[in-house]
This record gives C-alpha cells, structure tokens and sequence, in this order.
C-alpha cells in the first residue's frame, strides 16, 4: 500500500476514462484517459533522464494542460516538484537551483541556455530540458513512444511531493516542504467542505505555480473525477463568456474586481454558476458586497498560505460575513496568542497559529528556521494577525511579517530592498505596501541616495526590471535624504505610508 498522492487520485478518476479532464479554451481537451497515459509517459522519461525518487524537479514553464501532466508525472516519479514563478529572473532562479539541487529542469523553450549556464553557475548536474517545443531534448519528445503504464513509486505520507519557495523576511527565499499527506489531507477536506458534485465544472484561470492554483483549486478536481475549463491567463471577458459552462470559479479578489468593472457581469452570466471562491490576499467588503448586489451570489472566502494549503474557510451552507476568512477547517486547530505566547480568548487581536495534517514538514535546508516557526505543542506560527469574534469567525486584520501582497502574490520587502541597495548610488532603502485599486496592493520604493549620486526615481524603478519578477517591482519610488527611524533605529514604515499617502493616491487619479 502506498500513499503516493497520485494513487489517492486515479483512485477518484471517472471509470469512463474518455470524459474530459481539461478543457483549454481554443485547444484540444485532454480526457483522464490521455492524462493517465501521458503522465505515465512523462514518469519514464523524467526516470530515463535520472530522476529517482526523492529527487526535486524544478519546473518553470507556462500555464498548459502538459503542465499539470508533469505535475502528476513527477508524483509518479516520487520526484518533489519545485513549480517556480515563470516571472523569476536570473538572480532568482540562480538560488533555487543551488539551493535545491534538482535533478532535472524543465523550462520554457526561450529560457532553455540560460538555464542550462544557470545550472553550471549553481554548481549542479541537472538534466535541463523544455516543454513546449519541438526537438530532441524537450520532454515530450524524450516522452514520446515510452510505455503508456508505469507502476507509481511508493512514497510514505511523510514524503515530500513538493517544495514550494516564498521569500523571507531576511531577504532570503525559503522552500516549505509539502508532503503527499499534507497535501491530500487538505485536498480531501476542501472538496468535501465546498461540495464538490459529479457535475462540477471549475473554470480556472489561476497560475499554477502556488498553492492556490496548483494545489487548491486541481486538486479538488482530481479529487472529483471531473473536467475544468483551463484558461492559459485571466481574462475578465472571456472568463465571463465562460461561466455560462462552468459551476465553480477560484479566484484572487483582483479577478473580482475586473469582474466587476464589465457591464456584461449580471445575474444571467452567472446563472449556470454553483459557487465564487475568493483567496491568496484580502478581499475589500466594498467588493464583497458589490459582486452580490450586480450577481446575487456571495463570495466564499477562504485564508491560507504556502505552508499548508487552506486554514479557514467561510461556510457553503450558512452566513458568510464580509470581512472574515470563515471557521478553521474541520481537521485545522487554530488559535490567536499574545506576544508571550499565551493563548488569547475570542475577541481579542494576536498571532495566528495552526496546527493538523495539512501543515507542512519544515523548510527545506532550514531546520533552525523551522524550529524557530513552530511552537512546542507543534502549532504553526502564521505571522499573521487576526482575531476570533463570538461566533468563531477568524478575521486577518494585519500582518507581522511586513509582507505585501500584490494581486495575489506574496512580495517581502526585505528582498526588494536587498535589490535595491545594491544599485549604484543608493544607501538604504524601505519598500512599503501602498493600497492599489486594482491589486490591493502595490508596493513603494524610498531611497535614500549617496551624496551627489546622480540617482532618480525613474532610474531605481528600470533598474529593477528584468532583475526582479515584474510583481515585486515597485510600482513607484521616491528618493530622499534619509529614512524615519525610531528611539531603537529601526526603520519606521507607518511614518512613510502616513507621508507619502496623499502622493500615492494622485499617482493613481
């Protein structure tokens, strides 16, 4: 018997094994027959390559049904897929490879010599290949012809089956480690919570290198033995040409309010729709009631992070409030404490720690840091904010970790600034998170320039491009004389979004 999360899947495939899996909008769609003979095929070539079980695969490729099949090619493998963001640039891709050690590297067609000198910089021997071209060395041609069976490694609970990297605080990306059973736990809960039917059609048009698109949203598929429209990107008028065949869409509260900016959003769109999900940052209440008033539907919004999948969950069946991220799930412990860490009772604002089988194994080649994250009684330390009102409700009312998200994506200002002060010219620098209309947040450069550097706004802001993935660029930059501090020297971020607030707000007008 194994617990190789490929196994808790093809154990829920349709017995029709000719009903379609994914739908991609102007493309062929693939059946869960074709899945499970193309991801046997992808497992011998990622073997035949070198891939052994335990082995990382580091894949940056874009958005594709072929995509999702190396995804459960590389469970079948027993490999630990590493999904990185196909924004990273050099710098990037330079630390995970080093840091990881893949085995193999399956990339974009354009990117493959850059990562193949990446790969030597780094100092590994990987198999470096791409996806979605023709020749010798892609992985579908190495796949091609190879037996369309392939007997799926046995891999224990605790095994990893992914590592999934965020940045750090201290600058530094680290990779939280994600097992077969932390990520099937949370996969059986979800779907069971959010009512999956036979019937069911997601309309997904997340990326699929984070949790929320790779994991949250296909994995409840899988588990349903049903078929997804795959859109490559988020498009708001062609998604809401879609809902009229679809049932459930996931989505980042950007997407609903691009939604909510089309006259072609009404009731009548909506009308073949089950259910709204909404995740990866804070949805505003103004949007949360907006979409209800021009849809009569609600919005079921949900909090969690990398580092175990979903924690909360508003209810299907039942008052979703404005505002809260719902009950704990029904295998998820969670608390708020006080900064001596003692448990704080309902009503009262601390820190959010979680504890149950979705949680993950640690940080890859961190243990300190992992141990420093955890507390004795084994809970997760979240850095998150939040409060727990009478009738149970978690509401994040802040973040400790100074993160910013930015449509959906996590940016940690510690890293930006790192990019930052190593530019010509520049001393020191603090990037603060700034309300944005669009991605609800966005974040904002102050430097602070040597004497008589020729150092401009404009000039920081380029500099970072093609440095940096375009989401955590900046979307402006002031430079000036020297930054707040306090009594102790730090830094005071509240001092600068108080400052540069009304600046920030006529950028935007």
């Amino acid at each position: 018997m194994t617990d190789n999360l490929f196994e808790l899947f093809r154990s829920r495939f349709p017995a029709d094994r000719s009903r379609t899996f994914i739908e991609v909008p102007g493309g062929r769609a693939v059946s869960y027959g074709d899945l499970e003979a193309m991801s046997a095929r992808y497992a011998h070539a990622l073997a035949a390559a070198g891939v052994r079980p335990g082995d990382r695969v580091a894949v940056q490729v874009d958005k594709s049904a072929e995509a999702v099949v190396l995804y459960l090619a590389c469970l079948r493998a027993g490999a630990v897929l590493l999904p990185l963001n196909t924004a990273y640039q050099a710098g990037e891709l330079e630390y995970f490879l080093s840091d990881a050690s893949p085995a193999a590297v399956v990339c974009q067609p354009h990117r493959l010599a850059e990562l193949e000198g990446l790969a030597v910089a780094a100092g590994i021997t990987a198999c470096v290949m791409t996806l979605g071209a023709t020749g010798d060395g892609t992985l579908p041609e190495r796949a091609g012809g190879l037996a369309e069976t392939f007997t799926t490694a046995p891999r224990g609970g605790d095994d990893m089956a992914a590592i999934l990297y965020s940045s750090g605080t201290t600058g530094r990306p680290k990779g939280a480690m994600m097992s077969h059973a932390n990520l099937g736990s949370n996969a059986l809960t979800l779907h069971a919570l959010w009512g999956f039917a036979p019937d069911d059609v997601l309309l997904h048009c997340l990326p699929i290198f984070h949790t929320h698109g790779l994991f949250v949203a296909i994995n409840c598929v899988l588990l349903n033995g049903s078929a997804m429209i795959f859109c490559p990107k988020f498009d708001a008028e062609q998604a809401i040409g879609l809902l009229k065949r679809a049932t459930v869409f996931m989505g980042v509260p950007t997407f609903y309010t691009r939604f909510l900016t089309s006259p072609n959003l009404t009731p009548e769109a909506c009308s073949h729709m089950r259910l709204f999900i909404s995740g990866s940052a804070p949805l505003l209440e103004e949007t949360f009631n907006a979409f209800r008033e021009k849809t009569g539907f609600t919005i079921l919004e949900r909090y969690g992070m990398t580092e175990g999948g979903m924690f909360t969950s508003n209810p299907l069946v039942g008052d979703r409030r404005a505002g809260t991220v719902g009950f704990p799930l029904p295998d998820v412990q969670l608390r708020i404490t006080g900064e001596e860490g003692q448990v704080l009772p309902r009503g009262e604002v601390g820190i959010i720690e979680v504890k149950g089988p979705n949680i993950f194994k640690g940080y890859w080649n961190m243990p300190e840091k992992t141990k420093a994250e955890f507390t004795g009684d084994g809970f997760f330390k979240s850095g998150d904010v939040g409060v727990i009102d009478e009738r149970g409700y978690v509401s994040i009312v802040g973040r400790a970790k100074d993160l910013i998200i930015s449509g959906g994506y996590n940016v940690y200002p510690k890293e930006v600034e790192d990019f930052i002060d190593r530019l010509a010219g520049v001393v020191e620098s603090a990037v603060i998170g700034m309300p944005h209309p669009d991605f609800g947040e966005a974040g904002l450069a102050v430097v602070v320039a040597e004497k008589g550097a020729a150092l401009t706004a404009e000039g920081v802001i380029d500099a970072l491009k093609g440095r940096l993935a375009n989401y955590k660029v900046p979307k402006q930059a002031v430079v000036v004389a020297e930054l707040p501090r306090n009594a102790m020297g730090k830094v005071q971020k509240n001092v600068l979004r108080d400052s540069y607030a009304e600046m920030w707000k006529a950028s935007l007008q």
